[in-house]
């Protein structure tokens, strides 16, 4: 049983993605890992961070991103699946440029691995999210975010990187543009594997947060839209009353001890319960939210009681 690890990304290091840690947590495990990099800014060190990690696995392919021909974040998922068509492994194994699996983890998955490798109904595994917010002490257990998603897939290539990458899909005669198809396609079968994988996605300085947020619009929304969305913003993200999350007590991976060493904007956040009145609420702040977040934590052992579930669980 082989596995390939594979990620995309541009710009990451500029923006404050921890790809290099993405990378190096789940390598152990892994036979090759392949990086579908995109046309980055000559500013951004993300080939340099790569490169540095020093692991002959590792294949760096280089991208041009079009967003005029993959809009509405399908370039996220047409990057992706140039990753992916690149991994020769039996298994491909996905971690996204923010998202970190904690090393006690890694026995775990592949253990669960090759207990369903010869089931070939099973065609991919399903995670457990932790959504860091702010710091890397806080995180959000809201109905408005996904509890689980899928990481590992089968190498089927009938099996595409779905919508903005958040996801997987079988798409049979996949025309290679239109990643947001529903009709003809089909949702994995899976298997829950018992591991978290950790989102640092919503944790970096505010005004680096605010600048990701625009990017990330960009490739959503188009740069006129952005441009319209941020004139009033302000240059820093406001993160809210952090005092109203969970806190995380169960430590962080090893190799992302050196982001958490970088953490210096602890005065820029507010560990208090109170809202800010002068600003919008997130979308967790808000009271429908909060009040389905009630139900589900309260009486459904933490399962989303509706929402999106693109996946189907065999086992």
């Amino acid at each position: 049983m082989k596995i390939s690890g594979f990620s995309m990304g541009k710009n990451t290091s500029k923006l404050y993605y921890p790809m290099d840690a993405a990378i190096k947590s789940i390598l152990p495990i892994c036979d090759e890992f392949i990086v579908a990099l995109g046309d980055s800014d000559e500013d951004d060190e993300t080939r340099a961070s790569i490169e540095a990690i020093g692991d002959p696995k590792i294949k760096i392919v280089d991208t041009v991103w079009d967003i005029k021909k993959y809009p509405r974040g399908m370039e996220n998922a047409h990057q992706t699946d140039i990753a992916k068509s690149h991994c020769t492994g039996d298994w491909c194994f996905y971690v996204q440029a923010d998202e970190v699996i904690h090393e006690r983890y890694l026995p775990i998955i592949k253990k669960r691995l090759e207990k369903v490798h010869e089931n070939k109904d099973v065609e991919g595994l399903l995670f457990k999210y932790r959504h860091f917010w702010g710091d890397y002490d806080h995180y959000l257990d809201s109905h408005c975010w996904y509890r689980q998603e899928i990481r590992i897939v089968r190498n089927d290539p009938e099996i595409h990187s779905w919508v903005s990458a958040q996801s997987f899909r079988r798409i049979p005669e996949f025309d290679g543009l239109n990643y947001r198809v529903k009709e003809g396609t089909h949702k994995l079968k899976v298997a829950w594997v018992d591991a978290f994988v950790y989102h640092y996605g919503w944790v970096r300085p505010p005004h680096l947060m605010q600048k990701k947020r625009k990017s990330l619009d960009t490739i959503h929304k188009g740069e006129a839209k952005v441009k319209e969305l941020f004139q009033d913003s302000p240059d820093d993200f406001d993160y809210g009353a952090l005092g109203n999350l969970r806190v995380h007590k169960e430590g962080h991976p090893l190799v992302m001890q050196d982001w958490l060493a970088k953490l210096d904007w602890q005065d820029e956040l507010n560990y208090g319960k109170e809202l800010n009145l002068f600003k919008p609420k997130h979308k967790h702040e808000k009271f429908k939210y909060r009040f389905m977040t009630f139900l589900e934590n309260t009486f459904n052992g933490g399962r989303p009681v509706s929402g999106r579930k693109n996946y189907v669980l065999v086992e």
